[in-house]
């Protein structure tokens, strides 16, 4: 081999090779632009729409009825604001998850990001890293790579000198050097929009729940405002601004325009101070997948335990010597690159030797479960799962059973008379030692899976270790049915049957990584949240898949390109906090997307009553402003800052559905019925109005009582304040509102007409309630 392909590139070469464009240019970065962020704020359908709507009221010259379009520049505003704050976090923590190559430049190796990387770079590559450009190889130590995110095939793939090697796949075992031969656009996994392959999209039903809400009145809300506009113009036949005034208040009245910022905005606020927890959300979505997780898969390493292993004792069999045993771990800890917590404990307790020659080497990986190797003139040794490499009723087995029993890791050193580094098989096996490794339990272990087990969340450990192990010490560490455990290797190919298994078992060991991958999909099918944690390559396949994937920091670059959220402090006890608050945004969304729909609904439905009675709409926009700021817009955003983490076990669309209905239903009735008493008791236009106006204003203060349910002392302040702000505005500015005085004698009747609104409301609650019960009976 030429010595000089390793001598790299000269920063003067990579210099000319920048100014030609010949860069890694990346397009994976998670934040948007502020360009994107003002555009996405303020080029809505709905802001579009209530601009229009503005246009017409401006041509009617009522300017009072504008008011509507300050909540949307309110609105616009807080959105903008808010991002940018946000932007600003994830800019400075995104410097974490930027991938990272190690190249050869000047005849020296440093590390760069991979957006740095320009043609014909040198880079080594080795376990865990995952290919940030598209490369040939100059030469190979067992390198294998795992190209799933990009065919879809999740056998690892032996990669040999000359071999390809494609952006997005990841290395799962050895190392190898290599030129890069394409970048930027011209890589393969960006012709193949690789972001859209690299992970499944994080579940988000309350998202795909208000796009539904949006799509449809999208379609509604046109032909809607068309049909009331002709049924007011026979209203006020002789009075065209009327007409308009009454249709853009029936049209502003169906636009949901806070519901879309609320969610936005939370989500927004919501990756703001999951960042200050150290969490960093690559997508949005992610929050509510997290917050509605209830199956968490995890490995116990680095999470229950520390992962900082160490040799705890070498049991020599029989007829061989320590000091033997000792020459041969030294060579086997110390001459393969790829690096792990189990090779850093073997390093740490056996020296390196010298003036060894290594012939042959097959590196570890999670699927081999073993490494091996040739040493010139001393013969073929191989080190891993005692289970792997052993028959079931080999006595060396079972002691190493009695260790694992006690919670103690165990790997078999043994010699081998064949090893073939092309097919990476192994001869049959003698045993020389076992190696016991012992990995401490996390202080704060038993406190957070306390929390999960009270927040309703069961824990499922995946570990590639031995069962009776992983059961030991998760049982240790508070892991409730953590007895539950099953070898891996024994699990069925059907999936029927598989989702059966994991149903029942809470451990599982010596599982690989398509394995993994598997589990979840069963969990998945059993309609279960599913999030997965972890830190290596062996994990990237169920990080992908799961409803939730999240990777630890130090980890591998593979797993947190995989993940939907990364913790920036790479510990699982940070997990408590970060469940609390992404509950904590989804229960503040549901809570007051009640309020939104509810408007949405009456709106729509009495804009089509009205419409077909050819009688004059109830409110004005003007009207309507004050209704949406104090019963709508100013509780849904104090409520959001008065954190809860309660969730609806109902789902999102059903919880607020259950919720605005009953309380759309009682708004249309009592409107319904105020036209009739005008009817029957010839109320003038002004009567009318303030009737309307009144009665709706109770109900609207009416459904925020509702939604904060159960009370508290800060709900009912709030609620309670800003009720009687809304009646002494109308005391003081009823003639500005287009009603009579709130003191005047043929008002009296509003009074047992609000009380009795209270009845028809919770009857109408029980009622749908009722309702859902009795369909998901049947």
């Amino acid at each position: 081999m030429d010595d000089m392909k390793y001598m790299g590139l000269t920063y003067q070469q990579v210099e000319e090779r920048k100014q030609r464009g010949l860069i890694n240019i990346s397009h994976d970065n998670i934040s948007k632009t502020k360009k994107q962020i003002v555009l996405e704020h303020t080029l809505t359908y709905f802001n579009c729409l209530n601009v229009f709507l503005a246009a017409i009221i401006i041509s009617t010259g009522r300017w009072t009825n504008l008011t509507f379009m300050v909540v949307i520049f309110i609105n616009a505003f807080i959105g903008i604001y808010q991002e940018f704050k946000v932007k600003k976090i994830i800019d400075q923590l995104t410097v974490v998850t930027v991938k990272k190559v190690k190249v050869i430049r000047n005849q020296e190796e440093i590390i760069i990001p991979t957006e740095e990387l320009v043609l014909d770079d040198i880079v080594f590559l080795e376990m865990g890293n995952q290919i940030g450009s598209d490369c040939i190889v100059l030469s190979s130590q067992g390198m294998e790579v795992n190209e799933a995110m990009l065919t879809g095939e999740s056998e690892p793939v032996k990669k040999y000198k000359d071999d390809e090697l494609l952006s997005g796949s990841f290395v799962v075992a050895g190392s190898a050097y290599a030129k890069v031969i394409r970048v930027g656009n011209d890589n393969y996994s960006t012709k193949l929009v690789h972001k859209a392959k690299n992970k499944n999209k994080a579940s988000s039903e309350m998202k795909d729940s208000i796009e539904k809400v949006i799509k449809v009145l999208s379609v509604v809300i046109i032909p809607v405002g068309i049909v009331l506009f002709f049924s007011q113009r026979s209203a006020f036949p002789n009075d065209l601004a009327s007409a308009i005034v009454k249709t853009v208040a029936g049209v502003v009245g169906m636009i949901p325009e806070g519901l879309v910022l609320l969610t936005s905005l939370s989500f927004i606020i919501g990756v703001g101070k999951l960042a200050r927890k150290k969490a960093l959300i690559q997508e949005m979505e992610a929050i509510e997948a997290l917050a509605r997780v209830d199956v968490l898969c995890l490995d116990k390493t680095g999470t229950i335990t520390t992962g900082e292993l160490k040799v705890e004792e070498v049991i020599p069999v029989e007829p061989y010597r320590l000091k033997e045993i000792e020459y041969i771990m030294g060579v086997m800890a110390h001459e393969f690159d790829d690096v792990n917590a189990t090779q850093l404990a073997l390093q740490d307790y056996f020296f390196k030797q010298d003036n060894v020659i290594v012939n042959k080497r097959i590196p570890f990986s999670s699927q081999r479960k073993m490494r091996a190797l040739s040493i010139q003139g001393n013969g073929n040794y191989v080190l891993g799962a005692p289970e792997f490499l052993l028959p079931s009723d080999h006595v060396v087995l079972n002691q190493g059973d009695e260790y694992a029993q006690k919670g103690f890791r165990v790997l078999l050193l043994g010699k081998i008379d064949l090893i073939d580094e092309q097919e990476s098989k192994i001869g049959q096996v003698k045993p020389i030692a076992l190696i016991i490794i012992y990995d401490c339990i996390r202080p704060e272990a038993k406190e957070t899976l306390h929390f999960f087990e009270n927040a309703n969340v069961d824990i499922r450990i995946l570990s590639g270790d031995n069962p009776a192990t992983v059961s030991r010490v998760v049982q240790l560490a508070g892991l409730k049915n953590g007895h539950l455990y099953i070898d891996a290797s024994t699990l069925p190919e059907d999936d029927m049957e598989l989702e059966n298994i994991v149903a029942h078992y809470h451990v599982f060991g010596r599982v690989k990584p398509e394995q993994k991958q598997r589990i979840i999909k069963a969990l998945q099918v059993n309609e279960h949240v599913v999030g997965m944690v972890g830190d290596g390559v062996n994990d990237v396949l169920a990080l992908k898949d799961a409803d939730c994937g999240i990777a630890m920091a130090a980890g591998s670059d593979a797993a947190k390109q995989a993940a939907h959220i990364v913790l920036l402090d790479s510990s699982f006890a940070s997990m408590v906090d970060i469940v609390k608050e992404g509950r904590a945004i989804i229960a503040d969304i549901e809570r007051v997307s009640s309020l939104y729909l509810t408007k949405t609904i009456y709106s729509t439905v009495l804009a089509l009553i009205f419409a077909v009675l050819r009688m004059s709409y109830p409110f004005t926009p003007l009207q309507l402003s004050l209704i949406s700021g104090l019963a709508i817009g100013l509780p849904s955003f104090l409520l959001t800052l008065e954190r809860s983490s309660s969730l609806s076990s109902q789902g999102f669309l059903k919880h607020v559905i259950s919720t605005a209905l009953p309380c759309a239903l009682t708004m249309i009735i009592y409107m319904l019925a105020i036209t009739w008493i005008g009817k029957e008791f010839h109320f003038d236009a002004k009567m009318l109005s303030t009737y309307y106006y009144l009665v709706a204003g109770f109900i609207s203060f009416l459904v925020v009582f509702v939604v904060c349910l159960p009370w508290n002392r800060i709900r009912v302040i709030v609620t309670s304040t800003i009720t009687v702000v809304f009646y002494l505005i109308l005391m003081i500015m009823h003639d500005f509102f287009e009603i009579y005085s709130l003191f005047s004698k043929s008002l009296i009747f509003i009074i047992p007409i609000c009380l009795s609104s209270i009845f028809v409301l919770l009857i109408l609650k029980k009622a749908i309630v009722l309702l859902y019960q009795h369909f998901e009976c049947h």
